[in-house]
């Protein structure tokens, strides 16, 4: 036991995606220039919701302009180490700093698996009962809903964190990959570990795999009610619905893979953990904007009232 004590390690080693320099620089750029577009586009998004009273007061907004900020938070969780990690020859995270990230990595990332899930209730609600939408929508259960996502994040992350902190870590201590996260660090742990492999598994993998499935089930449901109703309705929902489809296959499927498999070294996870960390938030920005005319015209909006001003 005092052998094992006296050998703790302090500090992990991240492989990163490459050790080639001239990659390294590349990465380096493309990181930072990610980074940016993910703070500028997410911000604009939730400055546009929070100042423009038309946006701020509809639900789907009030939402959209939560999932913004939980990106902005996720991507800084891990971007800004990944861009400065380009110019290192070692790439190395303390201890507790690789606890601090697979923490906040799962309460983030926990809050919004639970508030995609509301959105999908809140375009629900709005395609399928659109004269009773803003009464069962209203403000005190959006705000419920939000801190509900916090809540069911924190949970979840407690509930593998509160186990993971207490394993010893002996040696070795190389994580293959650009970011602590718990399949990869549970494999450095000096102890047995299979009990809380399983738990991981059934809590990240399989709720995110439930959580998916639940809510192409409930777009499917939202299709067919508009067809039964009206078949020159069903182009509208499905112009509406297929943004929301978008972010649900991005967010969900990179963590279904990452965390329902077996725990084994799969050649996707590095790609599957920028993926998730970079695309995803980069992307959402763009889906939500481009193809959304009523966010177009808040910005315009604003623009136009901030140049007057």
């Amino acid at each position: 036991m005092d052998k094992r004590n006296n050998s703790m390690i302090s500090e992990f080693v991240l492989l990163g995606l490459t050790s080639t320099w001239e990659l390294e620089i590349f990465f380096f750029f493309i990181f930072l220039l990610s980074y940016a577009a993910i703070m500028a586009g997410n911000l604009l998004i939730v400055v546009t919701v929070t100042f423009d009273f038309h946006l701020h007061s509809t639900p789907m907004y009030f939402l959209l302009g939560n999932l913004s900020f939980l990106d902005m938070i996720i991507s800084t969780i891990t971007m800004p180490k990944m861009v400065t990690d380009s110019l290192r020859e070692k790439k190395t995270i303390s201890l507790w700093g690789c606890m601090a990230q697979m923490f906040f990595l799962h309460f983030l990332g926990g809050s919004e698996m639970t508030l995609l899930v509301v959105m999908a209730v809140d375009r629900y609600f709005a395609i399928c009962k659109p004269l009773h939408y803003t009464t069962i929508m209203n403000r005190r259960v959006l705000v419920g809903s939000v801190l509900l996502s916090w809540g069911v994040g924190f949970v979840h992350t407690m509930s593998q964190m509160v186990f993971t902190i207490t394993l010893p870590f002996c040696g070795p201590n190389v994580v293959d990959n650009i970011f602590c996260d718990l399949p990869l660090v549970l494999k450095l742990a000096c102890a047995e570990t299979y009990v809380l492999e399983l738990l991981v598994i059934a809590d990240s993998g399989l709720l995110s795999f439930i959580c998916f499935v639940l809510l192409l089930i409930s777009y499917i449901v939202i299709l067919v009610t508009v067809r039964r109703r009206s078949s020159g309705g069903l182009s509208k929902a499905l112009s509406t619905l297929s943004a929301h489809v978008t972010v649900v296959t991005l967010f969900f499927g990179p963590c279904m893979f990452i965390y329902a498999w077996p725990f084994s070294s799969l050649a996707v996870d590095k790609f599957l953990s920028v993926f998730y960390s970079v695309i995803t938030p980069l992307l959402n920005p763009v889906i939500y904007t481009l193809r959304n005319q009523e966010m177009k015209t808040a910005m315009t909006r604003l623009r136009t009232h901030h140049v007057s001003s």
